[in-house]
């Protein structure tokens, strides 16, 4: 018999090596490399057998053509929810939903199960975190307590396994999350690299096997992504990331990888004492707090996935107290916010100077399209000039590092959720055939962001003057 083969495996990131260290060099953790063991092929076995002895069974191929009758979707009748997911859950299918603590991984899953329930699915909510009195305070706390939602609080993979596995089984299962699962086969304890992974392949063959469609809940780690090994990701067939800010009542769900529908649309909850609310209407609530006549402050109108989105962009540009001024950025990438301030002083003759520069997006939601590089100029050129942008005025458009300002997709789209809003004025980039007027708002076109900086130069002497190029200072005139 061969020996079996030693391997060393990080519990934190995954990463193997061939001999123990006690640092890991992948994620910098100290102490979190300990012993996995593996089984190999036997010496001088012939091709095609491996370490147990048995020969594998020949597979068969097929063509790329064919027909296969596809079970209908799982339609939830949460909104927000189904369109993240593509229409509806898929049978068969497993999905990771990812959070920071308290944000309400829990509370979306136990609505998304009491929704298909009442639809006359059978459901399965295993918790390995609570215990079942604390899960029903919570159905009760919903509505939902009535609902025929089957509760377990069960840790055992094995369990778990042979329990939906049994004829008449539910056909959606809540895992609870997957960071408390074990399975007795692995010497280690549960939220371990080796166990995560192991308790998760175990369910995903489940899924496959009998048409099963597993949610799986995970932790997050202090950077933001889920806990566990990265393979965990590629294993299942969708990742969505559950966001938001405690100081808001509203959550972001986003989907980051989906095998069977879009990964850049986003669903919009209002955390409520009665739960999660779907938000239909998200530009409308990302600007309900909104004050007109403000400087610093001016309306994106953005994009995410097939929705438009307005939402609410601030800059602050003050004089710093520090040798080196601070750049705050809450919502949008700081490395675009480098870029923009960069092109504003090289480019248009704004001297920022050592200012300290505070951008927030709000509402909680976070912007990752180029487009918005034009309303973040915008929001800054009206900090330091002290010159509201109009209130009744939308900006989009991608700055070049030229200074250039150039087009966007679905400009229609974002111009008609601006009318729709009441909004009369949109600043845009030059495109080739573009009307004066389109989607019932009037458009001033751009081509370079000095024309941007033209058009909010302050008209009042009493406001404050932007610097002219080459000329660095801390504080205005």
């Amino acid at each position: 018999m061969s020996r079996p083969q030693r391997t060393f495996v990080c519990q934190s990131c995954g990463a193997v090596y061939a001999k123990w260290a006690g640092k890991c060099d992948a994620c910098g953790g100290w102490n979190t490399v300990v012993e996995e063991t593996a089984g190999t092929a036997a010496a001088g076995a012939p091709p095609g057998r491996l370490a147990g002895g048995g020969k594998g069974r020949r597979i068969e191929f097929a063509g790329l053509t064919g027909t296969s009758e596809q079970p209908p979707r799982l339609v939830t009748g949460l909104a927000e929810f189904d369109r993240v997911c593509g229409s509806g859950l898929v049978p068969g299918s497993a999905l990771l939903i990812g959070g920071d603590p308290g944000i309400g991984k829990s509370t979306l899953l136990l609505q998304v199960a009491a929704a298909l329930a009442r639809a006359g699915i059978g459901c399965a909510y295993i918790s390995g975190e609570e215990a079942l009195d604390q899960v029903r305070l919570r159905a009760q706390r919903l509505g939902l307590d009535k609902t025929d939602v089957q509760l377990a609080a069960a840790t055992a993979i094995r369990d778990i396994v042979a329990t939906l596995d049994a004829r008449g089984a539910p056909s959606v299962a809540v895992i609870d999350s997957i960071q408390t699962m074990w399975l007795d086969s692995i010497d280690s304890v549960p939220g371990t690299v080796t166990q995560v992974r192991a308790s998760a392949q175990a369910l995903i063959e489940l899924a496959k096997r009998r048409g099963v469609t597993v949610l799986l809940v995970g932790h997050v780690t202090k950077e933001g992504a889920i806990a566990g090994p990265r393979v965990l990701e590629h294993m299942v067939d969708t990742v969505l990331y559950f966001e938001g800010e405690r100081g808001h009542q509203f959550r972001i769900l986003r989907a980051v990888k989906n095998r069977f529908g879009p990964t850049d649309e986003i669903g919009v909850f209002e955390m409520s004492d009665r739960g999660l609310i779907d938000v239909a209407n998200p530009s409308a609530l990302f600007l309900a707090e909104r004050r007109g006549a403000v400087s610093g402050a001016c309306v994106f109108a953005g994009v995410e996935g097939t929705r438009p989105v307005l939402v609410e962009i601030q800059a602050l540009v003050a004089p710093s107290s520090f040798a080196t001024p601070r750049h705050a950025v809450v919502g949008w990438d700081s490395g675009r916010l480098a870029m923009v301030l960069a092109v504003l002083e090289a480019r248009c003759g704004v001297s920022i100077g050592p200012n300290d520069v505070y951008l927030n997006v709000a509402g909680g939601l976070r912007i990752a399209e180029p487009a918005a590089d034009l309303a973040v100029a915008a929001a800054l050129i009206s900090s330091l000039a002290d010159t509201p942008v109009p209130a009744d005025t939308v900006i989009f458009g991608e700055i070049g590092l030229g200074g250039e300002v150039r087009a966007v997709s679905q400009r229609d789209a974002r111009l008609k959720e601006a009318a729709k809003l009441g909004f009369q004025k949109a600043v845009a980039p030059v495109t080739d055939g573009a009307r004066p007027t389109a989607g019932g708002i009037s458009v001033d076109e751009v081509g370079h962001l000095s024309d941007l900086v033209a058009r909010l130069r302050p008209t009042n002497e009493r406001r404050r003057p932007l610097a002219p190029a080459g000329r660095r200072q801390g504080r205005y005139d």
